[in-house]
């Protein structure tokens, strides 16, 4: 259920993971499990006191590490459900490749148009996401989920109606924020990449 200028009650808040040596450095991570770093734990214990004033249907979060160590410093690892739908971009053969070092190999190369050799192709991560928004819109109430930065921004693009590629739309900063809700019963985009402290 919404509220006619877009409320809580359906709310979905999308939450990245924290900093890890890999998001740092601008490699790209989706089935290697890496750690926080310990500025991504401080990063994620700051999220705590903003989701602490919120109720919760209920909380998702990819299975990789650095999902579930947000979400149990940002407060709510006792209510997790895992869902292996939110895990990171499978990025095949680029996995632990800089954009740069791609680049050199596939000059032009955009993941949310080209997909990524021995991974997944957008649709297939679309595929996934609107699984996920699915559940959250069958929920009684306002959902929480941890996951990673390009299944995030496709899930903004899928909750507004738009192709899997229009993720190359939403830029999305680690341990950070963004509510999509509604608008008169139309999906929308309330905020977006918001530092912990500040949404």
């Amino acid at each position: 259920m919404t509220t006619a200028e877009g409320g809580s009650d359906g709310d979905a808040v999308l939450i990245r993971h924290g900093e890890t040596a890999w998001s740092l450095s601008g490699q790209h991570t989706s089935t290697t499990d890496l750690p926080l770093t310990g500025n991504g734990r401080l990063a994620a214990q700051r999220l705590a006191p903003v989701l602490a004033t919120m109720e919760w249907a209920m909380v998702l979060c990819s299975p990789r590490q650095r999902a579930l160590q947000t979400c149990q410093l940002a407060g709510l690892g006792d209510r997790v459900r895992i869902e292996e739908d939110l895990a990171e971009w499978n990025y095949g053969a680029f996995e632990g490749l800089t954009s740069a070092e791609i680049d050199q190999r596939h000059p032009g190369w955009l993941l949310f148009e080209a997909g990524a050799p021995g991974g997944e192709t957008p649709h297939q991560v679309g595929e996934r996401v609107d699984r996920v928004i699915a559940r959250v819109r069958n929920a009684e109430g306002r959902v929480a989920l941890f996951a990673h930065g390009h299944v995030l921004r496709v899930f903004a693009a899928r909750w507004i109606g738009l192709p899997p590629g229009h993720g190359r739309h939403f830029l999305l900063n680690t341990s950070t924020l963004s509510v999509l809700s509604y608008y008169r019963g139309i999906p929308a985009v309330k905020g977006w990449n918001a530092p912990g402290g500040e949404a």
